[in-house]
């Protein structure tokens, strides 16, 4: 997703020029598989990836989703631990 010209904008490319490719990543929720943590606030998610659709891993989330949500993922390559 290309960014907007601005000022701002530009010294932020700049900066992740040299970070490497870290922009978000758009990822489409496929299937909620359950809620997690403590009070259950936390729901465990699989998404694929809207650049990749091969690629998909199950994610945290915190805050209420469901199936066909996009989520903007700031970091892609981690993945979550199952649900027991």
């Amino acid at each position: 997703v290309p960014l907007p010209r601005c000022a701002t904008c530009f010294q932020y490319q700049l900066t992740m020029d040299k970070l490497g490719d870290t922009r978000p990543k758009l990822a489409r929720v496929k299937l909620v598989l359950g809620r997690t943590g403590s009070r259950g606030t936390v729901t465990q998610v699989r998404v694929e990836f809207l650049d990749d659709e091969n690629r998909s891993i199950v994610r945290n989330v915190k805050g209420p989703v469901r199936e066909g949500d996009i989520l903007v993922l700031l970091e892609s390559e981690r993945e979550a631990r199952r649900l027991r």
